[in-house]
């Protein structure tokens, strides 16, 4: 096979982690959050904030997989 198909395999296989990734790591905040606030409906602010700003750094580093895979593949 040629380097360049090797590459955009291996992006390709990476893109795919990256994204079940992500979507694990959301989920398993999203799940406690939801049960947090059915618990204690007083705190659903706190939890939401705190949950928003966890989701977004999760995204962040998917976004930084992403990048890298591309980079690696389109080098």
């Amino acid at each position: 096979m040629e380097a360049a198909a090797l590459a955009f395999l291996g992006a390709g296989l990476g893109t795919g982690l990256v994204a079940l990734g992500t979507g694990l790591g959301i989920g398993k905040l999203a799940g406690p959050a939801m049960e947090g606030t059915a618990r204690q409906p007083e705190a659903t602010n706190d939890i939401r904030t705190t949950m928003i700003i966890s989701a977004a750094l999760i995204e962040g580093v998917a976004l930084f997989g992403l990048v890298i895979c591309f980079i690696l593949a389109f080098k």
